[in-house]
Order: C-alpha cells, then sequence, then structure tokens
C-alpha cells in the first residue's frame, strides 16, 4: 500500500518541478519519493536536479493539491500504486534511458474516473489530429472512435476541439472507454467548450494530467503533454494534422517511442491532410481507412482464435501473412535494422517499421540498441 507520507512526496515533487523532468525522474528511480522529495527541499540534489526544482522548492502545498483534486472527484496515482500503468509508460522509461529527455515518463498522474488505470489502458489506441478539422475528418475520428470501442478498445486523445473531440465522442457513444489526456490541472476543463465532454468522458472512462491541481494550460505543456497520448496507445491514428501542428508532434513522439504510427489518407487538396501524406511519404506511417485496418496494424493478432482440441496454439497463430514474413526474417542471435528486414522478407520498409513494434508488444520480436532480432520462444 502507498503510504500518505509517499502520496504526499509526489504531489510536492509534480508541483516543484516542470514536465519532463528527465534528472529528477532519475533521481526519484533512484532514492525513492520520499527520501528525493526531502533532498529537494532542502536543496541538496545534484546541480541537474536543481536546475529543474530550483525555482519552486519553496513551494510546498501537497496537502493543498491532494485536497483539491479530491474535491475535483481526482485521485493522485502514483508509480507504487497497484493500478499505476507501468506497462504502457514502459516506452518512455526505455526511450529515457536512450538519452531522448523529453521522452521522461511521468512521475505520478492525476486521475478523474472510477475505472482502473492500469485496466483501460491494457487495450488502448490514441486518435489524434487538427483542431481546424474538416468535417471529413471529425467524421472519421469519430468512426474511428466508436469503432475501437465498439471492439472494446480504449481511446487516447486530448479532448481538444476536432479530431481529439470526435474521436471521443465516437467511444462515448458506443458505451466505451475513453481517456482523455490534459496540458492542465486535473481541476480545469480545457477548452472551456469542451467542460461538458470532460465530465462524460470522467463518468465513463477517464481524464488524466501531470500537472497539479490549479496549473493552467501553456503552449509548451500541450506539447509535454503529447508525448504521455504517444505512449499509452500501442499505436497512433493521426486522422488529419497540417504540416506544423500537435498531431505531427504527437506522430513524432510515438515514432521515436516505436510506437505503431497510422495515418487516415484525405483529399490531395486538403491542407489538413498535408501533415497526413508527409508522414506517408517519409516511410514514418502505414495508411489505415478502417477500425479493422488499425486492430490489424497494432498487431492484436489472435485474440479470436480458438484452439482445436488435440492442437497446441503456437505464438505465431494468427499473424498475417506480412507479419510472419517479417518474423520469420528475424534471427535469434543476431540483430538486423528494419532495412534490412525488409530486403530478407520482401516486406515494404514501411509495413516493417510498423510490424516490428507490434511483434515486440506480443513477445515475438526485442529490439536491441544494433538491431531487431527473434524473441527466445518457442514457435
Amino acid at each position: 500500500m502507498v503510504t500518505d507520507e509517499q502520496r504526499l512526496a509526489c504531489a510536492y515533487l509534480l508541483k516543484v518541478a516542470e514536465p519532463p523532468a528527465y534528472a529528477l525522474r532519475r533521481f526519484v528511480a533512484e532514492h525513492g519519493l520520499i527520501a528525493a522529495a526531502e533532498a529537494v527541499r532542502a536543496g541538496e540534489v545534484p546541480d541537474a536536479v536543481s536546475l529543474e526544482t530550483s525555482a519552486r522548492r519553496h513551494i510546498d502545498t501537497a496537502a493543498e493539491d491532494l485536497a483539491a483534486g479530491e474535491r475535483a472527484g481526482a485521485r493522485l496515482v502514483t508509480p507504487e500504486d497497484e493500478d499505476w500503468p507501468a506497462w504502457p509508460l514502459l516506452p518512455l522509461t526505455n526511450a529515457a534511458a536512450r538519452g531522448l529527455k523529453w521522452a521522461s515518463a511521468p512521475l505520478g498522474l492525476w486521475v478523474r474516473g472510477s475505472v482502473p488505470l492500469d485496466e483501460a489502458l491494457q487495450r488502448a489506441v490514441s486518435v489524434v489530429g487538427a483542431r481546424a478539422a474538416t468535417s471529413y475528418g471529425e467524421h472519421v475520428a469519430a468512426e474511428m472512435g466508436y469503432g475501437l470501442a465498439s471492439r472494446g478498445m480504449s481511446v487516447v486523445s486530448g479532448a481538444a476541439y476536432g479530431i481529439d473531440g470526435a474521436a471521443h465522442k465516437g467511444a462515448l457513444n458506443a458505451n466505451g472507454c475513453t481517456i482523455a489526456v490534459l496540458a492542465c490541472g486535473i481541476d480545469k476543463a480545457y477548452p472551456a467548450g469542451h467542460s461538458l465532454l470532460i465530465d462524460r468522458i470522467a463518468a465513463q472512462g477517464l481524464v488524466i494530467t501531470e500537472y497539479p491541481p490549479g496549473t493552467p494550460p501553456g503552449r509548451h505543456r500541450f506539447l509535454v503533454r503529447n508525448r504521455i497520448i504517444a505512449a499509452l496507445g500501442i499505436g497512433t491514428v493521426v486522422v488529419e494534422a497540417g504540416q506544423r501542428s500537435g498531431a505531427r508532434n504527437t506522430a513524432a513522439s510515438a515514432a521515436a517511442l516505436g510506437r505503431v504510427l497510422m495515418v487516415v489518407p484525405g483529399p490531395v487538396t486538403s491542407a489538413m491532410s498535408m501533415g497526413c501524406h508527409d508522414l506517408l511519404r517519409d516511410g514514418l506511417a502505414t495508411s489505415v481507412s478502417s477500425v479493422a485496418e488499425v486492430i490489424e496494424s497494432v498487431g492484436l493478432f489472435g485474440e479470436d482464435l480458438v484452439t482445436r482440441t488435440g492442437s497446441t496454439a503456437r505464438p505465431t497463430d494468427g499473424l498475417d501473412s506480412e507479419s510472419l514474413r517479417v518474423h520469420e526474417a528475424l534471427e535469434l542471435r543476431a540483430t538486423h535494422s528494419a532495412e534490412r528486414i525488409a530486403e530478407v522478407s520482401g516486406v515494404p520498409l514501411p509495413r516493417v517499421r510498423a510490424v516490428l513494434p507490434a511483434l515486440e508488444l506480443t513477445g515475438l520480436a526485442d529490439r536491441c540498441e544494433s538491431g531487431w532480432r527473434r524473441a527466445s520462444v518457442e514457435v
């Protein structure tokens, strides 16, 4: 059980350091929440941690923040809690270990809603896109949200106008679970025009943020928040995106984290689809036009397979032909780049880049510093 002292320490650290707080996150991992909080208060921390905490270390409103969160119907979930989503956040931890400081995992999460956090994220897909969406984009996003939720998937997005809101509404209309990740305090509804939508999301799914109560939204906070949206879904679908947009930032984060990146193609005349087409042209994403293609792309292989009497199911049962070819191109004792795997398997490189993380999630492939190899499982 998490003690009151640990939760107070987590609330204090979330207040004093602006995310992603790479140095502080490493310091906490090494010393624990309570010892780290005491060291920060005293100013007895390494220089890198001091840079992240010195401006606010004198502000200790942990008890007040916990009370404000409770008044808003929220709770603070720490890495020591049973429902901490360690597996969905693992790509952030791994990326930070590789030196990607922007990818540091959150110190804790303020959560509003009754669904257990880890349960809601067992089967989640992120759906993002432009705020200034077209009617085409909003229609597709709503259909994606509805279809994914109807199949038992959670839909993760950012509660913004346009694509985000449409995806959330689609999931809610299917009576499914949807998760809104905010770039402000849990007690604030942003945008204000979506306050009722955010209330519906909290009633049926979850609203989460790493920012303490009272924190106002800020441009930099939206960009920092996007890494969490990218991590929580086993794949990210970009429905519409301009060439310069927050959705492109989320897409770049998803690709860097090794998550499956998908885009919905649109009219070549639409400025809101130019970002999607750029991602396709650069080989960073795979094209999807239906919920079935999304589920296939994220690698939920064989979920409906029934083992025949007298036969033994194999880990590779349910792989489509391209995924099986990619798996067969992997070696147990040697690592290869995605480019080399594409050459050996004959599968197009963009598809290989989508399949490899899916194989990793199902335990069939291992990602190493030097490339990819087959996981040591009986097939």
